[in-house]
């Protein structure tokens, strides 16, 4: 196996590891959150609307019908996650946005990243620090790239 060959396995073996081990801290914020597995699979997506989500479409995505997607997005409104407002091109349609406590929310269930917590970097030498930033970095410029 050639040299790049090798170091991409052995990345992807610790990732899958470094992934299992993170499932107990992944999973303790959800175990205590209030939210319902469908709030937050709702609220997750329309954080990542950038336009604004509509009840029609998340109905739609979810398979449930409208008046069930309305009382789901009438609680979040209720819990400060997320507001409508009305379509700036059409007055008929609403548009779902999450709210700052919203965004906070679901960064904090879903995209934190437990295994670089302080406690794990702290153990780390100033040259496993650095290694790790450009690698990350490299990574999100990918990711970025890979986006646009």
């Amino acid at each position: 196996m050639d040299p790049r060959a090798r170091v991409v396995s052995d990345i992807e073996a610790l990732s899958i590891a470094i992934t299992v081990r993170s499932i107990p801290r992944v999973l303790a914020p959800l175990l205590t959150t209030e939210l319902t597995i469908q709030q937050l699979k709702a609220l997750s997506v329309i954080v990542t609307t950038e336009e604004g989500a509509t009840g029609a479409g998340l109905a739609q995505s979810f398979g449930v019908s409208m008046p069930s997607m309305s009382k789901l997005v009438d609680r979040l409104v209720s819990q400060d996650l997320v507001g409508r407002e009305t379509d700036r091109l059409d007055q008929r349609v609403r548009r779902i946005h999450a709210t700052d406590l919203g965004r906070a929310v679901v960064r904090e269930l879903m995209a934190a990243r437990p295994e670089l917590g302080e406690d794990v970097l702290s153990r780390l030498s100033l040259d496993e620090l650095e290694a790790l930033e450009t690698g990350l970095r490299a990574i999100s410029r990918e990711l970025r790239n890979t986006r646009d």
